[in-house]
């Protein structure tokens, strides 16, 4: 019986690593094909049902829907686009600011959910369903105020074509002005993306140039999970 209890925590927590390969390995074509606002609205209704679902566990007795909820949570939280979105929203100058922050508030959202987790808060037998659901609060967020924005520039500019539609944005986004330079840039980006090969992950894999950095990357990745800080 505690062999088979310990498989089931082992799967719960591994369940998550798993939707999150699904979903990073889907991002590259959801984002090129729906674009990145569409994708993050879609990944909040993904997150906030993920949430329901594990919230609701405990009174369906059923711990089968936790592993849902962490596959789906995986999916949701894996497609890499928020840093991405955050980046191409932001002007020039403060753009390596914002694509910082993505980092920070992953970081502090880790840290409020393990003070969060203390049996003296969230962590009792009773309130334990509260907060496997808490994670739906951001997504909620998130969701009621993105439509709010506009969708990336350099996405409807360089993937459709919409010139007129990325100066809207623009001027959305940062105010009536003279963005010509901006536009300029994601015009020779747009240029240089033609004259450039997109590899799979194969032909990354097989290409001598990006041999080593592939192998610090994953040696890196690797250490990070071994370390033990996916147990603490």
């Amino acid at each position: 019986q505690q062999d088979k209890l310990l498989f089931l925590w082992s799967i719960t927590v591994s369940i998550f690593g798993i939707g999150g390969i699904l979903g990073s390995s889907g991002s590259r074509y959801l984002t090129v094909k729906f674009g990145k606002k569409k994708c993050l609205l879609c990944t909040n209704v993904l997150m906030i049902v993920a949430a329901s679902i594990m919230g609701c566990s405990k009174i369906s007795h059923s711990f089968e829907m936790i592993l849902v909820g962490r596959f789906m949570c995986g999916v949701s939280l894996c497609v890499p686009l928020h840093h991405q979105y955050v980046g191409e929203i932001s002007p020039r100058k403060l753009r390596g600011f914002a694509n910082s922050t993505s980092s920070f508030f992953w970081s502090l959202g880790k840290a409020v959910g393990q003070i969060s987790g203390q049996r003296e808060l969230l962590g009792s037998q009773s309130l334990w369903p509260m907060l496997m659901a808490s994670c739906g609060v951001p997504a909620l967020v998130q969701l009621v105020t993105l439509p709010f924005f506009p969708e990336s520039p350099p996405y409807l500019l360089m993937h459709k074509g919409d010139q007129e539609g990325c100066k809207k944005a623009i001027r959305q986004l940062w105010g009536e002005g003279q963005h010509q330079a901006e536009i300029d840039d994601i015009m020779k980006e747009k240029a240089t993306m033609k004259n450039t090969k997109i590899l799979s992950v194969l032909e990354l894999v097989k290409e001598p140039a990006f041999r080593w950095q592939l192998y610090m990357i994953v040696i890196l990745t690797a250490t990070i999970q071994l370390c033990g800080i996916n147990a603490v």
